[in-house]
């Protein structure tokens, strides 16, 4: 049987380095000053500003960067700006920058490479080590790395001027990436706010009784009532009337999905359904994909007709559970927990209807606490303003179309992140036979 080793020369090299010689291995106390975090007291914690922001683990690191939640009076170990952050608690290894000046606890600790070392370097070999931790991390449920672990880690090096070449490389594609999930979040702004704008919201009446006094929240309140036009409508619907105002019960049917547990899920399944979970982790306001199948026998489901808008019957908070999706394909199995809507309306304005401008409403009329229910009954009782099916349609082509954006861009940033990583396999030294 073959015996695997570690190669010292990286699959991918750059041109001008392929005559260089062979990587060395250095440890990792041998590139770099490696400061292991001290806790401050809890009494010196505040959050007035008072001190140096406080790291204190993984829960202080947010997209590879400090994002410190709380400060501290009394200062036990610091970072500076550029510092590489390592978690050597559970879970030991995410590799993040310093962006701030701080004291930081005994679940990080702060790497700062030598003048003959590459920073940028260590730091994307780091986030190409960070699975592979757990082959040395310490302790049963709470796993933790100890200083002289990191010490001796070994890490790969080649001359100077390469890994300035492999570190610029790297992080100008993490740019590209930061840019385009800026951009991601742009699209999902410009999103949110045209749902405020293209659906009637909560007014409060004035001592006139006109009603141009928005809510804060959009949420009704005492003496208000809905707009009976949106802030914004399209060109061909200006001054076509105001919108109907009707009660969900009044234009749909319910029905309550029939239970799917996740051991009926199979990959060969002879029907495509729907579990409730599902609409909180995979879809969005409109599902023209199913993803999982069951084998379960007809007569134990309840299948979708084209149209149908689903919204879960029970989840965790009050705020999740306000979330519809319709589905676009016929004869899709519904799980339990799921109420079922089914009209004659526009279901994928619908679904960003509820989803939107109505997630207020049914987050107050949905019970419970440690577990949240949502009943077909409470749904029947919301009331919603309709306009013409053209109108509908204008709507809902126009926001699914901005759907259709974020998801290309969400799947862009997907594939640069794959990207890289087989740029980080490749750059740094791997295993051979």
């Amino acid at each position: 049987m073959n015996k695997k080793t570690k190669s010292l020369i990286p699959r991918y090299r750059f041109p001008e380095f392929k005559e260089n010689d062979k990587w060395k291995y250095l440890s990792l106390e041998q590139i770099a000053d490696i400061s292991m975090g001290v806790s401050p007291p809890s009494t010196a914690y505040n959050e007035n500003n008072e001190g140096l922001p406080l790291l204190q683990g993984n829960a202080d690191i947010k997209d590879r960067q400090s994002s410190p939640r709380i400060h501290t009076k009394e200062i036990t170990k610091e970072c500076k700006i550029g510092d590489i952050l390592l978690s050597v608690r559970a879970p030991v290894g995410t590799v993040a920058k310093s962006i701030h000046n701080a004291c930081i606890g005994r679940g990080l600790a702060t790497l700062k490479c030598y003048k003959d070392y590459e920073q940028n370097f260590l730091y994307q070999f780091l986030i190409n080590y960070e699975s592979k931790w757990g082959n040395i991390s310490q302790g049963g449920t709470f796993d933790s790395v100890n200083s002289s672990e990191i010490k001796k880690l070994n890490i790969p090096i080649p001359s100077l001027p390469e890994q300035q070449k492999i570190a610029d490389c790297l992080s100008s594609l993490d740019e590209l990436i930061t840019a385009e999930n800026q951009q991601l979040e742009v699209l999902k702004t410009h999103k949110k706010g045209l749902m405020q704008k293209l659906f009637p919201e909560e007014v409060e009446s004035s001592e006139d009784g006109s009603l141009d006094h928005p809510t804060p929240s959009g949420h009704p309140s005492k003496g208000g009532e809905l707009r009976a036009v949106p802030k914004m409508r399209f060109p061909e619907f200006r001054g076509k009337g105001k919108w109907e105002l009707k009660k969900l019960g009044d234009v749909a049917e319910f029905f309550k999905g029939k239970g799917i547990s996740k051991e009926d899920i199979e990959l060969d399944g002879k029907y495509y359904c729907i579990r409730y979970g599902q609409l909180y982790t995979i879809y969005g306001e409109i599902i023209n994909n199913v993803y999982s199948k069951t084998n379960l026998s007809k007569n134990l489901l309840f299948f979708s007709k084209k149209n149908d808008v689903i919204i879960p019957s029970s989840g965790e908070t009050k705020k999740d559970i306000a979330r519809a999706s319709c589905i676009l394909i016929e004869n899709v199995a519904l799980g339990g927990d799921l109420n079922i809507i089914r009209s004659d309306l526009n279901g994928v304005f619908l679904s960003y209807y509820l989803s939107g401008a109505k997630k207020n409403d049914i987050s107050k009329v949905a019970q419970g606490d440690t577990v949240v229910h949502l009943y077909s009954t409470q749904l029947k009782k919301l009331s919603l303003n309709f306009p013409s099916l053209p109108e509908q349609q204008k709507i809902a082509d126009c926001l699914s179309s901005l759907d259709e954006l974020i998801t290309a861009q969400a799947k862009k940033i997907e594939l640069l992140k794959t990207h890289k990583k087989a740029l980080l396999q490749g750059l740094f030294p791997g295993e051979t036979n």
